[in-house]
């Protein structure tokens, strides 16, 4: 009898051992398989402080994984249902559940891509991260032109104008417009180098001047290999004292513009009208890219002192008035592009 008895439970402990051991293949092929190879990606958003069990019914809804219960499970054997991490995620059924618990505990959230051109102002920068659904043109203009967030990274001015530098980022939805600004002013210390900051100082600029600079090379290119060229006038005429006369930076200067530059415009004081003013103005006008920074710092070796727009993105260089005016008749005769010559007025 004790022999049926022992004999009864081995098959039972057996039978058990088989039972735990087909559910443990399944559950272990349900960690490593996914639940659709050919899967979609689809955005997820997990909430701060979501449990692991909501999570996993949204997994389940959305066709991400097959079995609420087994992801359940899976979370608490490995620690991670204590380590799910918010934010959006870019998830698909072609992942395997573990790898897909890997992802939120790590916090590998979805990344935004925004790219910034050369040569935008902070309102376009502004404009550009509202576009892309990241922040809010208002809030990051809060930001980038607060005089105290300026006086925090050490700029001279009352704006983060001409610092934050232009490129592609990768930012997850979660980033505030503050962030977005301390990511693009790191950029532009990052390119700025020490070494340049010696090279300003060499040519007697400070880094604030040599940004103004920039800009003013980067909104006057059209065709990327005059930037040397044109850096060359500009130093050539501050170095003789000669007004600046860049349409750009009255533009600047010009509440509203409206796209139609006048002679009016031209005789408008501002501290950006370098019609009027001497020297360069106040601040940038505008964001530089790399290029234009370099070429401020290391100009073309020319004798130039006047360039006139040919129309097609490139320029006439001139070193001599006579010879500009030659030039300016010839591609500029239309009277509504009728300019005051450089240095024409007394």
């Amino acid at each position: 009898m004790v022999k049926k008895v022992l004999i009864a439970l081995i098959v039972v402990m057996l039978a058990a051992a088989l039972i735990a051991g087909a559910l443990w293949v399944d559950f272990q092929r349900f960690a490593d398989r996914p639940a659709d190879t050919g899967g979609p990606a689809q955005t997820l958003i997990i909430r701060p402080g979501q449990p692991v069990s909501e999570t996993a019914d949204q997994l389940v809804r959305t066709g991400i994984v097959a079995s609420a219960l087994k992801f359940r499970i899976l979370a608490r054997l490995t620690g991670a249902d204590r380590r799910l991490k918010a934010g959006e995620y870019e998830l698909s059924a072609a992942m395997p559940p573990r790898e897909l618990l890997s992802v939120l505990e790590r916090g590998l959230v979805k990344l935004h891509r925004l790219t910034i051109p050369e040569g935008l102002t902070l309102r376009q920068i502004a404009e550009a991260v509202e576009a892309s659904g990241l922040a809010t043109a208002t809030d990051l203009l809060a930001v980038a032109a607060d005089p105290a967030v300026a006086r925090r990274y050490g700029i001279p001015v009352d704006s983060l104008e001409g610092y934050l530098f232009p490129d592609t980022y990768l930012f997850p939805r979660s980033i505030t417009a503050g962030a977005i600004v301390a990511a693009m002013h790191e950029r532009f210390r990052a390119v700025f180098t020490a070494e340049w900051s010696q090279r300003a100082a060499a040519l007697g600029l400070s880094v604030h001047e040599t940004v103004t600079l920039a800009s003013i090379i980067e909104k006057e290119t059209g065709a990327p290999a005059e930037r040397p060229l044109i850096a060359s006038v500009f130093h050539n005429r501050l170095r003789k004292g000669m007004r600046l006369e860049t349409d750009p930076t009255v533009i600047y200067g010009i509440e509203d513009f409206d796209g139609n530059l006048t002679r009016r415009h031209l005789a408008t004081p501002t501290p950006y009208n370098t019609y009027i003013i001497r020297g360069l103005p106040p601040g940038p006008i505008a964001n530089p890219g790399r290029e234009a920074l370099h070429a401020a710092l290391f100009p073309a070796d020319s004798p130039y002192l006047f360039f006139v727009s040919r129309n097609d993105g490139t320029h006439v260089f001139s070193t001599h008035l006579e010879e500009h005016n030659r030039a300016v008749q010839t591609y500029q005769r239309r009277p509504s592009r009728a300019r005051p010559l450089p240095e024409e007025r007394p």
